[in-house]
């Protein structure tokens, strides 16, 4: 199974998918195998390892068996090679499986490290983390009141799972502030990746939230929803792939074949031959080539750099936002007997252009940073139809004096900074094109 994921979920404190769902790359451990052989074992560096295991089980406080030691040695190999790499337990292997299928239980929240601290990447929409508001880019510096601080990634997060029901309390550190305590209660999560709808006549809205097995398939009946519910060809569509974790490569692969109609969308390089993989458009194109404004900012990461930078590439779409993760690297899972498996990095994926964004991330052509949008009330003024007498309109309109305009519905836009600016944009396109 390939993954490009940068995080650890609390949900169920697994990285989210990257790659072919559910299967698993069992030829690629062949290759892999044959590449270390080559190179004779490090005797001393083996006999100095058994010195130490036997030193530990000896003279340690506590009695410690094999096995304990040894799964620890597997998991400081792993974790001592980047951040993305790691052995994976039964329990953890089970939720890895399972993460793809957009159920299950925690609390909903994306989490990174930076500089030994646990850092939230980002909250996924409709979770108990969301409703509590916790932010991208808090630091949770306690749970339950244990410090995080000199914790691996693992164990901060396996003290964040528990039953659904449970309640837990996170303490906080938002932009430098004082610590701050938010209690939440694990929940069963059910993500729906897909949500759609029309910001107003002629320009629909498409947020995906993370990329699933079934993502592509979604967007395909959001876009036909949306076509239906317009009555008409629309004008434009604003992807929001903001705070987007990642997912299925597939998925990706899938949402940015429904808005080409050919060319390179992503290819990925690495050491074994197994890891070098190409996508490309296969002609089915739902969009109706319709202008496109694509959302991105730092939580964005993984599929969804391959859809920003495959739409960027091929001049597709306008990239507004902010920055977006610059998680560019494979992840490949290579089962292991007793339901245990390896996560490795294996190779860097690469955008049509050749960039990898490894570390660097994706530039929106247009930076829009996060802003609060404030109302202000119209001054009432008089208007020509005001006035006793007025001359009626030439063509037959209706009067139109002060006061007569319906309250509008509230819509996503009206508060979010960013997706009202996207919408200027491609109203702005379409009034050009129609000329």
């Amino acid at each position: 199974m390939l993954h490009l994921s940068r995080l650890t979920s609390l949900a169920l404190t697994i990285a989210l998918l990257i790659g072919a769902p559910l299967a698993f790359a069992d030829q690629t451990a062949p290759a892999a195998t044959a590449a270390t052989t080559k190179a004779p074992l490090p005797l001393d560096e083996l006999r100095t390892f058994a010195e130490v295991m036997d030193r530990i089980k000896a003279a340690y406080v506590d009695p410690v068996d094999d096995k304990t030691l040894l799964e620890n040695a597997i998991k400081g190999m792993l974790s001592n090679l980047d951040p993305h790499s790691a052995y994976l337990g039964p329990e953890d292997f089970a939720e890895l499986q399972e993460s793809t299928s957009g159920e299950f239980g925690g609390l909903g929240i994306e989490v990174g490290s930076e500089d030994g601290n646990v850092k939230v990447v980002s909250p996924i929409d409709d979770t108990p983390a969301s409703k509590a508001g916790i932010q991208a880019g808090d630091f949770i510096v306690k749970i339950n009141g244990q410090p995080t601080r000199g914790q691996t990634m693992t164990e901060a997060v396996d003290k964040m799972r528990g039953k659904i029901g449970q309640k837990i309390t996170l303490t906080l550190v938002r932009d430098g502030g004082t610590p701050f305590d938010v209690t939440l209660t694990r929940a069963t999560i059910t993500i729906k990746s897909v949500k759609s709808q029309l910001l107003e006549s002629g320009y629909g809205y498409i947020r995906i939230t993370q990329f699933q097995v079934k993502t592509g398939d979604e967007v395909a009946k959001a876009l036909a929803k949306l076509r239906k519910d317009n009555g008409k060809k629309l004008n434009g569509i604003v992807l929001d792939l903001r705070n987007n974790p990642g997912g299925v490569l597939q998925a990706a692969v899938e949402v940015v074949d429904h808005f080409i109609t050919k060319g390179l969308i992503v290819y990925t390089k690495g050491r074994i031959a197994n890891s070098e993989l190409r996508f490309s458009a296969t002609g089915n194109d739902l969009s109706e080539n319709v202008p496109l404004a694509v959302l991105i900012n730092g939580g964005s990461a993984s599929a969804s750099e391959i859809v920003a930078g495959a739409l960027q590439d091929q001049k597709r779409g306008v990239l507004m936002g902010t920055t977006s993760f610059g998680k560019g690297s494979v992840q490949t899972v290579l089962p292991l007997n007793n339901d245990r498996a390896l996560k490795i990095t294996t190779a860097l994926y690469y955008t049509p252009n050749g960039r990898s964004i490894q570390a660097q991330g994706i530039v929106p052509d247009i930076e829009v940073r996060k802003a609060k949008i404030t109302n202000e009330a119209d001054s009432e003024y008089y208007k020509e139809a005001d006035l006793q007498g007025h001359l009626g309109n030439g063509n037959g309109g209706a009067d139109q004096p002060s006061g007569s305009g319906v309250k509008a519905k509230p819509m996503p836009q009206d508060d979010d900074y960013q997706l009202a600016q996207a919408l200027s944009l491609l109203k702005g396109l379409s009034i050009t094109r129609s000329r």
